[in-house]
């Protein structure tokens, strides 16, 4: 095949649009020989669930699932009887950016409660944790967090834990979207069960497309009484990959190591860069008319730009609006973000905020 794309253009628009790293794509490759036995039995699949084991202790089990829509529909559906329910943040991928899938693919309905930074507080899951036993109302068993948030933003252990005990005392469940954990656990210096397992968490969905995967996550049940029926479940979600192998190998060569790590801190140490340069510009006179809306945390950079600065500086770099009605916008960053990208990106922000 000839080469369709420039592959020195890179954009700040998501971490979906890396590519892959190298090492994933040797695994790939080293996974390919000869013949092994699909749907789940293959060599690889059954060393999975070793590696998951020694990232978040024993007893857990791993499902290779697509995407992470499926991973979230997928693990939370198992967790859930028919009537039940799940509280989540406004912002919560589940509720935003899935299509309606958790309502229409998992059939359950979703409680959402707003939130300035993205993360529930059991007071905030207590605006919709009620109605139990009222027959008119879908029953709230689940409670859905994201880590790190969709706006970039950390819970930390301790809140977790904290989270989990309010939901457990009332009955309900823990689940979490880890589409970007590996960023997390970087961020917070710790290891993935300290913040998950040890904190309480029941079941979660684990990323590998944003930390350099090909495509490939994982439902991770930590709690094996908290989830029932997934090896069904996820067949009839469509998200059961007859050539699991090559989605094992890919969660093998990120986790078996050190490299899900290693790609987590670079991206997040360039999300610090821009945002530092960023400020200094600010401080500076350079950069004007530019302020931050959440903190910068992991991998992402949230920010607030003057009328039209967005459209033009998306000429040269790539990014996503977060809410257009006030010129708030998104800048992410991935494992093959280089310095000179952010440097470059910095330079025209800069050129643009001062013509």
């Amino acid at each position: 095949m000839s080469l369709t794309h420039d592959p020195a253009i890179r954009g700040f628009a998501s971490d979906n649009y890396s590519g892959i790293h190298p090492e994933v794509l040797a695994a790939i490759a080293a996974a390919n020989g000869g013949h092994q036995v699909a749907y789940g039995e293959d060599f690889y699949t059954v060393r999975l669930q070793e590696v998951f084991q020694a990232q978040f202790g024993e007893g857990v089990q791993a499902f290779p699932v697509f995407n992470g829509t499926g991973a979230n529909v997928t693990g939370l559906q198992s967790m859930l009887p028919r009537w039940g329910a799940v509280i989540a943040a406004s912002t919560a991928h589940i509720n935003v950016d899935e299509g309606g899938a958790p309502e229409k693919i998992g059939g359950f309905k979703l409680l959402t409660v707003p939130t300035d930074d993205g993360k529930l507080t059991p007071e905030l899951i207590d605006r919709e944790a009620w109605g139990w036993g009222d027959e008119h109302r879908a029953q709230p068993l689940v409670v859905s967090i994201t880590q790190s948030t969709e706006l970039g933003t950390l819970y930390t252990a301790d809140e977790i834990r904290t989270i989990a005990d309010h939901a457990h005392e009332r009955g309900m469940k823990l689940h979490l979207d880890g589409a970007r954990l590996s960023n997390a656990a970087a961020a917070l210096d710790l290891p993935l069960r300290a913040f998950t397992r040890d904190a309480g968490v029941d079941v979660l969905s684990f990323g590998g497309t944003k930390n350099g995967a090909m495509l490939g996550e994982a439902v991770v049940v930590l709690n094996p009484s908290a989830s029932d029926g997934l090896v069904y479940s996820r067949k009839f979600n469509m998200q059961l990959s007859s050539k699991m192998r090559f989605v094992s190998a890919q969660l093998i060569a990120l986790l078996e190591g050190d490299l899900w790590l290693r790609n987590a801190r670079h991206s997040n140490a360039m999300a610090a860069r821009l945002r530092a340069s960023v400020e200094a510009g600010i401080a500076d006179g350079s950069i004007t008319g530019v302020s931050f809306t959440q903190p910068t945390q992991s991998n992402g950079v949230f920010a607030t730009l003057p009328d039209g600065v967005a459209d033009s500086l998306r000429e040269s770099f790539r990014f996503y609006d977060w809410d257009a009605a006030r010129n708030e916008v998104r800048w992410m960053c991935s494992f093959d973000t280089e310095e000179s990208d952010v440097d470059a990106f910095v330079a025209e922000l800069s050129r643009l905020t001062t013509a």
